[in-house]
């Protein structure tokens, strides 16, 4: 079998070296723990984790970039590269140097690599790799969206300090291009005592990650488990046999087992309040389960009856009308003897967690001095049952600028005792993982506290399973940065993992949250789930909730929103992605497939020319981009373009039979002849110039400084810019009209920049300027009354000596 796993990755190293997709490759040996923010995605300049060094910065200009400002362009990973330009003022070439330095690398054998793409030809850039004072061969990009790996292998025969590795890029004026996914990594058998693991053969690709120690926590909380049983919820094996999900979780690497803990979810007839009723009761009888396949417990107190978070921290019903000392005693004491009572059940606890996602209460207290008293008073119960035990305690929107370091500087002032400080991470809400591993580091290095993820889920589908809807995918609000597949969640999983390991050695690991809340009758067959949610306390919250929490469970009351975030399909059979808890120790290979194909948006201007593009970009299950042919449905295109202004979904196939889809969006008519100078006759454009300055414009042909298209006005004088462009509309129905136009550029000092329109013997001006290249500007004038069927449109563009920058796609329409 281990040969059969060698044959495998050898054969996935060369699919992927024949070019065959622009993958990332497979990485051999430890994960890249030496590099920081390695694919840019903090700004570099700001956090100053990447130097640019030797940087003339009058030629060139070198920018964080956030691939969301070009919808076409594949990423090579994340959200932002590095992005630079000689510019074409620059006197021959011009090279810069991006780099690192490593405060100490063991000795070893390592490669370094990272991602590269830019302009082809004359505007092609050079990236060369260097560690130290080895380097590689230079790599010339060769096109838009065709990303290139150098690679530089190197070996240290002791170890170094203060080690410093990167690029060093050179370009011709008007090269251009961006770096991306800079990896540092062990090779094979090299750079230390342990032999790194071979990757496994499975059904999804992970990434080792470096770093983890045997104890690290790989947990779930499954705090509605026995609910869904007694609503009749069946779980099986990966070969299709019913089995003990404990035992699955535990197959399947899983360490730890959280449970909540409510008071007294249920009403004064017994009923349920739902969300899996989890008193103590349920929690023991979660616990013995988990204990007896080799799991430790996290224990979480909510100190409520129902559901905890930042916007709720209602104290239990037996609570409310107690002084405040008195509720000190009450929780010291409900603590206690409730782990007294798991103790004597033989639960093996390994943590205990006062309050959940406690950002600004507990128990009814929004005081911190109030709630710091009560952080005591629970662990004080814990340190009294058992010394040993772990206490956590519970935050979450980690995003928030300097809100951990706030909390953890408080419980410091406050004198409150706890081990652990937890986080609730979900990677569509709570910013980068970057900033998760900064903000963690920040409080264990500070404070010298233990840091963990309490909570953590990602979406496999975005099919509802119960008719009860879902928390995520969302149109809005949310980032969702991974596909939505079962990959996808395997790969959002193992990122937060790292992202935790990354910590060092107080990161203690990662809990994903309600891995097996599927719905209690599958199929959505709403009615019958109604009933079971109702009975067995299975849907998040039941109607009897109401009483308790009314402007919440009293309003939406239901199922699972999160059925389509577990880790096993709606029929109970585990999900690859289940294994994810095992295979970051070794890493994993499967065969290469298209894991998602992203929809195309489409945006035209009714009565001219659509076309859609000949390919589309796919996210391959080893996580790298590339792009496929696709054909689309002509007649459904055909009839778009016949009705006109709208919105339009048009089907197309890719090859190998996957589907995508085109969203189309037709824009009433363009007014506007020859809009973005794409047709060689520009007579229809006057361009007059201030002051009697000679000609400093031109229609340029660079796609790469073209809002679309690959012409643009282009613009630049080394003595001052000064210029006026403007079309006279004849023949145009009286109404009135909206326009707009695109610019950008920079070096633009003494600016005075607008979009203009006359008509009916008024001027119409929305002011503009510039911030960079290609960070366009987009200066929109509503509501221009035409009266007689004329208007001149144009532009004012004037500027200091140096200025620069690109004019496209002016846009007159008529909204009524």
């Amino acid at each position: 079998m281990k040969a059969f796993f060698k044959g495998l990755f050898a054969f996935m190293v060369v699919f992927s070296s024949l070019g065959l997709h622009s993958g990332a490759g497979l990485a051999a040996g430890t994960q890249n723990e030496y590099l920081k923010n390695s694919g840019f995605e903090t700004d570099f300049y700001a956090e100053g984790s990447w130097s640019i060094e030797d940087l003339n910065w009058d030629s060139v200009d070198v920018q964080h970039f956030s691939y969301s400002a070009d919808t076409w362009m594949a990423p090579a990973e994340g959200e932002h590269a590095l992005k630079y330009w000689i510019k074409d003022t620059a006197v021959g070439n011009e090279s810069f140097t991006v780099s690192q330095t490593i405060p100490m690398l063991p000795a070893g054998s390592y490669e370094l690599s990272a991602k590269s793409m830019g302009g082809s030809g004359a505007e092609a850039g050079s990236v060369q790799l260097f560690a130290g004072d080895k380097s590689a061969e230079a790599t010339v990009t060769t096109g838009y969206n065709t990303w290139g790996s150098p690679v530089l292998k190197f070996e240290l025969a002791e170890a170094v300090t203060n080690f410093k590795v990167g690029a060093v890029v050179t370009g011709a004026p008007k090269s251009w291009g961006y770096l991306d996914s800079f990896t540092l990594n062990s090779a094979p058998n090299g750079g230390g005592d342990a032999e790194v693991p071979e990757p496994v053969a499975s059904d999804i690709f992970v990434k080792r990650v470096a770093g983890m120690d045997e104890d690290f926590i790989k947990g779930v909380d499954v705090s509605s488990i026995i609910s869904l049983e007694d609503s009749g919820v069946k779980f099986y094996s990966e070969t299709g046999k019913k089995q003990d999900i404990f035992k699955s979780l535990k197959e399947a690497g899983v360490n730890y087992v959280r449970v909540r803990i409510w008071n007294d979810p249920y009403n004064a007839k017994g009923n349920g309040y739902g969300g899996g009723n989890n008193d103590v009761q349920k929690a023991i009888e979660i616990g013995k389960r988990a204990t007896a396949n080799g799991m430790k417990l996290l224990v979480n107190f909510h100190y409520s009856d129902f559901w905890a978070d930042p916007a709720k921290q209602q104290a239990p019903k037996a609570w409310k009308n107690l002084s405040f000392e008195a509720k000190k005693a009450a929780l010291y004491q409900y603590t206690k003897e409730s782990l007294l009572d798991m103790k004597k059940a033989g639960i093996d606890i390994g943590m205990v967690q006062i309050g959940n996602e406690t950002n600004g209460g507990l128990a009814g207290e929004k005081d911190w001095g109030k709630m710091s008293e009560l952080f005591n008073e629970g662990s004080k119960a814990v340190r009294a049952v058992d010394s040993d035990l772990l206490v956590a305690l519970h935050f979450t929107n980690p995003e928030t600028s300097g809100r951990y370091a706030s909390i953890a500087e408080t419980l410091k002032k406050n004198g409150v005792d706890y081990d652990v400080f937890a986080s609730s991470y979900y990677p569509f809400w709570h910013g980068t993982l970057a900033n998760l591993t900064s903000v963690l580091k920040n409080v264990a290095n500070t404070y010298g506290k233990k840091v963990m993820v309490a909570e953590t889920s990602y979406t496999y589908t975005a099919e509802d399973g119960d008719g009860h809807g879902n928390t995520a995918p969302k149109s809005t609000g949310q980032t969702l940065n991974y596909p939505i597949t079962v990959q996808g969640q395997a790969t959002a999983i193992r990122d937060v993992m790292e992202a935790v390991a990354n910590v060092g050695d107080a990161g203690l690991g990662v809990f994903y949250w309600e891995p097996a809340w599927i719905p209690a009758a599958p199929g959505k067959k709403l009615e019958k789930n109604q009933r079971l949610w109702e009975k067995y306390g299975s849907g998040w919250a039941s109607s009897f909730a109401t009483e308790y929490d009314p402007e919440d469970a009293g309003h939406w009351y239901g199922g699972s929103a999160v059925d389509n975030q577990a880790m096993f399909d709606f029929y109970g059979h585990p999900l690859p992605s289940l294994n994810v808890f095992k295979l970051v120790d070794t890493g994993a290979i499967a065969p290469l497939k298209i894991d998602e194909i992203k929809d195309v948006s489409v945006q035209a201007n009714a009565g001219e020319s659509i076309a859609l593009p000949e390919r589309v970009t796919v996210t391959y299950n080893d996580g790298s981009k590339g792009s496929v042919g696709v054909t689309w449905d002509q007649e459904a295109l055909k009839q778009a373009v016949s009705t006109g202004a709208g919105a339009y979904v048009i089907e197309g196939v890719v090859e190998g039979g996957s589907t995508v889809k085109a969203h189309l969006q037709i824009q009433p008519k363009n007014f506007v002849a020859n809009p973005g100078f794409e047709n060689s006759d520009r007579s229809m454009w006057s361009i007059t110039y201030g002051n009697g300055a000679a000609p400093h414009t031109d229609f340029q042909e660079k796609a790469s400084d073209a809002k679309s298209g690959n012409y643009s006005l282009h613009f630049y004088s080394g003595t001052g810019v000064d210029f006026n462009v403007e079309q006279t509309i004849t023949g145009l129905e009286p109404g009135t009209y909206h326009l707009s136009m695109f610019l950008q550029g920079g070096d633009a000092g003494n600016s005075d920049m607008y979009l203009y329109a006359k008509a009916g013997g008024q001027e119409y001006k929305a002011n503009t300027g510039v911030n960079g290249w290609v960070n366009w500007s987009n200066p929109e004038i509503a509501a221009i009354p035409v009266t007689d069927g004329t208007i001149t449109i144009g532009a004012r563009i004037k500027a200091g000596a140096g200025a620069w920058g690109s004019l496209d796609d002016f846009y007159l329409y008529r909204v009524k």
